[in-house]
């Protein structure tokens, strides 16, 4: 797997994979932002990374599936280097058929077990999260 980084201004920056799909980067203040920044995609990449195996894990298991979000927070230290200390994942699962608790212990395994970003963050992080279910 590679990943090439090229400079496009101050504080932007392109990434650009192997298959050539191209990434926007910026460190621009909140009202001048036009991309994610490092950290915002270190966040998506726990939260998509494990949705794809809740995903098919919902699904092998013969479960509706309507719809899927989430939303994932981080907090951070307030000195350098300013690493999280803590990432919460919240999702929600539409689904007419599926239960609570079986959807929890499906997202405890998308998260805790199968999700390599997740597995490759720092053991230091307080990575928790949560689960409800809406009936459409």
């Amino acid at each position: 797997m590679k990943v090439s980084l090229k400079y496009v201004a101050d504080e932007e920056y392109q990434a650009e994979n192997e298959s050539g799909n191209i990434l926007n980067i910026d460190m621009l203040a909140k009202d001048d932002k036009k991309a994610f920044s490092p950290t915002q995609l270190l966040l998506a990449g726990i939260t998509s990374c494990a949705a794809v195996d809740l995903v098919s894990m919902i699904k092998k298991r013969r479960k509706t599936l309507v719809d899927l979000t989430s939303e994932v927070t981080g907090k951070r230290r307030e000195e350098q280097p300013r690493r999280f200390t803590d990432i919460h994942v919240h999702y929600k699962v539409v689904s007419p058929d599926a239960q609570l608790e079986e959807v929890e212990k499906l997202v405890d395994l998308a998260v805790e077990k199968y999700c390599s970003v997740a597995a490759s963050i720092s053991s230091e992080i307080n990575l928790t999260h949560s689960v409800e279910i809406v009936k459409p």
